[in-house]
C-alpha cells in the first residue's frame, strides 16, 4: 500500500512508518473515522499523548455533526503491554486473554472493529525488536479468528536507526499494507547539516515512492557538499541501483553516500544475494540497460556479498 491508497481495509493489518507526530495523528485519525458508521467499535491502544490527540480528532468529528462509534475503547499502550509480557517476550496466552478479549467482545456482537495499536512501536523503541515482531505475529494469529481492521505505526526514525534490514523486512512482511513516510512524496528537508559530514546513510522501504526519495537523498547531499556537477549522473546511478532493490529484492534497503578527496561513493545494500548482471538487449528494448548505465556513468562499480544480502556500489570522480 502506498501513501496514496486508502488507509483502511475492512479486514487488514496496515503499518505506517511516520516522520512526525502530526503525520501519525492525521493518518490514524483518518483510519478511525473515514466513513465511520454508528455500529462500529474503535479500539485504541496508545500512549497518553496520542490518546489525547485521537480524542480531539473524534471530538471534532462529533462537533461537525458526523456520527460517532457505537463504542470507543481507549487504553494505555504501556499498561496493556505490561499485562502480557513475560521476561521480555509477549506471552501468547496472556495476549489472547487481554487483547483478544477486547476484540472478541466487539466482534461477538457482530460489530465492525477498527483497532489502532502502538505497543509494537514501544517494544521497538525499547530495543526489543524481536518482541515487536513476535507481537505482530500474535496480532495476525488473532485476526485469523476474528475479523477486524488493525493499524500499527512506527516512527521511521526508530526503524531507520536499526541496522538490521532483516528485522525491517520481517515487520513489513507481517502486514497486508505499508504506508510510507510522508517525506517520500513531499521532499521535506531533513534538517541535517550535511555539508559537515562525510557520509550519509538512510533506510528505505520497498514502496514505489522510495525511488523518488532515494534520488532526492543523493541530490540534496551532493548539493550540500558543493558537488552539483555530479548530481545528474549520481541520481541516475542511484536510481538504477535502487530499482534493482525495489524490483528484485522487494524488501527494505539502505542507501549510503560517502565522499573522499577523490570520489563520491554510492552504495545500496539489500537482502537479496542475487547479483546484477550486464545483459545484451535489443536496440528497441524498453529496459535491461541498468548495469550498462551504471558502468557508463561511474568511474568504477562493483558488488559485494555480505551475510545478509549484497551491496552494490559505484564511484564517481570529484572535480574539486
Amino acid at each position: 500500500m502506498s501513501r496514496s491508497q486508502p488507509l483502511r481495509e475492512c479486514c487488514g493489518h496496515i503499518v505506517n512508518f511516520y516522520d512526525d507526530e502530526a503525520d501519525l495523528v492525521r493518518d490514524v485519525g483518518g483510519f478511525l473515522t473515514d466513513e465511520l458508521d454508528d455500529d462500529e467499535v474503535l479500539v485504541v491502544l496508545a500512549t497518553q499523548a496520542h490518546r489525547d490527540a485521537i480524542d480531539a480528532v473524534l471530538a471534532r468529528r462529533l462537533t461537525d455533526g458526523a456520527c460517532g462509534p457505537a463504542r470507543y475503547v481507549c487504553l494505555d499502550a504501556g499498561e496493556v503491554l505490561s499485562s502480557f509480557m513475560i521476561d521480555g517476550a509477549p506471552d501468547r496466552g496472556r495476549f489472547m486473554a487481554v487483547v483478544g478479549g477486547l476484540i472478541a467482545e466487539a466482534v461477538d456482537r457482530c460489530r465492525p472493529v477498527r483497532a489502532f495499536g502502538e505497543m509494537v512501536a514501544l517494544l521497538w523503541q525499547q530495543g526489543n525488536v524481536t518482541g515487536a515482531i513476535e507481537l505482530e505475529a500474535l496480532w495476525n494469529e488473532l485476526a485469523r479468528d476474528y475479523r477486524f481492521a488493525l493499524y500499527c505505526a512506527y516512527p521511521m526514525s526508530a526503524v531507520a536507526g536499526n541496522d538490521d534490514l532483516t528485522a525491517a523486512r520481517r515487520v513489513c512482511d507481517e502486514h497486508s499494507g505499508v504506508v510510507a513516510p510522508s517525506s517520500y512524496a513531499s521532499g521535506a528537508a531533513t534538517g541535517l547539516a550535511m555539508e559537515a559530514i562525510a557520509e550519509r546513510s538512510q533506510l528505505f522501504l520497498a514502496v514505489p515512492l522510495a525511488a523518488r526519495a532515494v534520488r532526492r537523498l543523493v541530490g540534496q547531499t551532493l548539493t550540500a557538499w558543493d558537488q552539483d556537477e555530479l548530481v545528474d549522473d549520481a541520481t541516475a546511478v542511484v536510481s538504477e541501483l535502487a530499482s534493482n532493490a525495489l524490483l528484485h529484492a522487494s524488501c527494505p534497503f539502505r542507501v549510503s553516500v560517502r565522499r573522499s578527496d577523490a570520489a563520491v561513493k554510492i552504495e545500496v545494500h539489500d537482502l537479496s544475494p542475487a547479483l546484477p548482471t550486464r545483459r545484451d538487449v535489443a536496440p528497441d528494448a524498453l529496459g535491461g540497460r541498468g548495469v550498462a548505465l551504471v558502468a557508463g556513468l561511474s568511474t568504477s562499480w562493483g558488488t559485494e556479498l555480505v551475510p545478509d544480502g549484497k551491496i552494490v556500489w559505484a564511484e564517481l570522480a570529484r572535480s574539486h
